[in-house]
């Protein structure tokens, strides 16, 4: 039981550090572009994406100065930081490595190539101004990688642990973002035109960050709204991107798995369960507003699921 334990964690994180590796890669790479766009206003895009990865105490530790070439080397190559885009490669080809014998070899090979393109990258390719092509090989690295997964893995237990360690980071992601932007200067709707203008140019990036911009706009068709934002990104049952589907997708994953040791963990089914349930019948107005539930106790959720799936199944004597 102790191997199969170990065998499920491995899946389950690295599901959860590829996840890692492309969501950091899609924020980081709208944002350095929109402060090239807007020279002065830097701090306004980066703190947001800086408070997903624990703040800017280490990085000004280390580099001295909060730009956008301190923190672009940060969340990309410093593998000091434990969210960059190259650690988060990292740990997923380490937990790989022990389970080269039970993984694909398409799958395996696609992740030690993403180890050997993305981990070993510096500030040389900010000089070259080859940030762009960087993070769209992680995100396409990110997508190669679930989509053989998806084309040759076995719908076992396996599979079901590397769907949950996906849809449990990119919900934890999406309520990260929302959280950082609802608590600051983006909270409330700004009237002179000028201070418009770069508001919607932040929330454009927030709905490209989550590739959800052209999905938004077939969605809704009043322009940039600050509420509807947050309800498609938060409620949307059909965006893949959105809180509520990664919830629902995590449920499915999460009742595979029981159903293969049924009745041993019904903590962790009630738990999913009611995420699914409060995000299918809140309104966004009280979750906006910090009612129940806020976005807060939607995290939490989250946190609360991830949690008893580690004391379930990996850390059984």
């Amino acid at each position: 039981m102790l191997l199969l334990s170990r065998l499920a964690e491995n899946l389950f994180w690295i599901g959860r550090y590829i996840e890692r590796a492309e969501n950091t890669a899609r924020l980081l790479n709208v944002n350095y572009y929109a402060t090239l766009e807007t020279a002065g206003r830097a701090r306004e895009y980066w703190m947001p994406l800086l408070e997903l990865t624990g703040g800017d105490t280490e990085l000004r530790a280390k580099y001295g100065r909060l730009d956008a070439r301190a923190i672009s080397s940060w969340l990309a190559f410093d593998r000091d930081n434990p969210s960059s885009i190259a650690s988060s490669v990292a740990h997923a080809r380490e937990n790989a490595r022990g389970l080269r014998d039970r993984l694909p070899s398409e799958m395996w090979e696609t992740l030690n190539r993403s180890y050997l393109n993305l981990c070993f990258g510096n500030e040389a390719v900010l000089d070259r101004d080859g940030l762009f092509e960087y993070c769209a090989a992680a995100r396409d690295a990110s997508q190669f990688f679930f989509g053989i997964a998806f084309a040759t893995l076995p719908r076992d237990e396996g599979w079901s642990f590397l769907r949950a360690g996906q849809m449990l980071e990119r919900g934890d992601n999406t309520l990260r973002v929302l959280q950082s932007r609802y608590r600051g200067i983006d909270a409330s709707l700004v009237t002179d035109p000028a201070g418009r203008a770069l508001q919607e140019q932040r929330w454009v990036s927030v709905l490209k960050g989550s590739s959800a911009y052209e999905a938004y706009r077939k969605r809704v068709h009043t322009g940039i709204d600050i509420h509807r934002i947050g309800e498609f990104l938060l409620l949307d049952e059909y965006f893949p991107r959105s809180v509520r589907y990664s919830a629902e997708n995590l449920f499915e994953a999460l009742s595979q798995i029981e159903r293969c040791h049924p009745g041993q963990h019904p903590e962790i089914a009630r738990l999913a369960r009611w995420l699914v349930a409060r995000l299918q019948y809140s309104r966004i107005t009280d979750i906006l507003g910090g009612e129940d539930p806020s976005l807060e106790e939607l995290l939490g959720d989250f946190n609360r699921v991830g949690a008893a799936i580690n004391a379930a199944y990996f850390q059984q004597e």
